[in-house]
């Protein structure tokens, strides 16, 4: 269909294309608006010299889900670095270690070690948006998460928030939920596919809690819902009081074996791994974790 347009004098093709780029404008402005009313529970962006113990405890008791790593509080598997491409001040680094013979608190000897932070007893949050910007290293076996564990009782009745989980499976991560009734392979799992990107490139994961349901995201972009009425499906809604953060970096065990089927040379982790370990590549970057309310 053809339509024919009347010519404007100068005057007022200069007012329209003014009234225009105002229009244009009204998005940001609203932007700014809604940034500024953001109430900030929690931020660390890494940007000072070590670690904040103030907000953060290494864990090294920790042997779960036949993963084949020891958790070791050091500074080869935990520290900051300034000079992370991409980081805005800084980023904190997990990084694995070939340590064959490493003599873990259980008593056991493992072949690797690596790290895990939590801010138990620090930083607690019920309810909230919970994020972190994060970057990841490819290689099948890899397992590294960004969660919450409830801070009273025991698992799974104080409830878990996988808000990311990565498996070596570069184009996508997942979450999860787990409690009473609803562990282990849990019915509340979901997926979503990077698609034009992967888990190399920087990603901001995070889920929006309130008192009736779970929203998870991946760079602000809604991909899960899990609300109150389909947990009771299943069991018992546990996701209503204080919950911590939790960032680690394991290797193979159940989870990754699951996707690829590898059992030798460990169980989840193939030799290719083994050996992009073994050359300092294993390397998890957080940029920054916030909380908002």
């Amino acid at each position: 269909m053809t339509r024919s347009f009347k010519a404007l004098p100068l005057g007022a093709m200069l007012i329209l294309l003014s009234a225009s780029c105002a229009k244009k404008e009204e998005p940001a402005k609203a932007e700014e608006k809604s940034d500024a009313k953001e109430n900030v529970l929690f931020f660390d962006d890494f940007s000072v010299t070590t670690i904040d113990t103030a907000n953060w405890t290494p864990r090294t008791d920790v042997f779960v889900n036949n993963e084949q790593q020891a958790y070791a509080d050091s500074t080869a598997t935990l520290y900051l670095d300034k000079n992370v491409a991409g980081a805005e001040n800084g980023a904190l680094v997990i990084q694995a270690h070939y340590s064959p013979g490493y003599l873990a608190e259980n008593g056991k000897k493992y072949d690797f070690i690596s790290g895990r932070m939590d801010s138990r007893g620090k930083k607690q949050f019920t309810y909230g948006s919970m994020a972190a910007r994060m970057k990841m290293p490819p290689g099948s076996g890899y397992w590294p998460a960004f969660w919450a564990l409830g801070a009273q009782g025991d698992w799974p009745e104080c409830g878990e928030i996988d808000i990311m989980e990565y498996v070596g499976e570069p184009d996508w991560i997942g979450c999860a939920l787990h409690g009473p009734g609803y562990y282990g392979d849990t019915h509340l799992v979901n997926k979503v596919y990077l698609e034009g990107t992967d888990v190399s490139e920087w990603h901001v994961y995070s889920v929006d809690w309130t008192k009736d349901s779970l929203l998870f995201k991946v760079d602000g972009k809604l991909f899960y819902r899990v609300t109150r009425p389909v947990v009771d499906n299943y069991g018992p809604w546990v996701f209503d009081k204080p919950h911590f953060l939790i960032l680690n970096f394991a290797l193979g065990g159940a989870y990754p074996a699951k996707i690829n089927g590898v059992k030798t040379p460990y169980n989840g982790l193939p030799q290719s791994t083994v050996d992009d370990i073994r050359k300092g590549n294993a390397k998890v970057y957080v940029d920054w974790v916030k909380v908002t309310e």
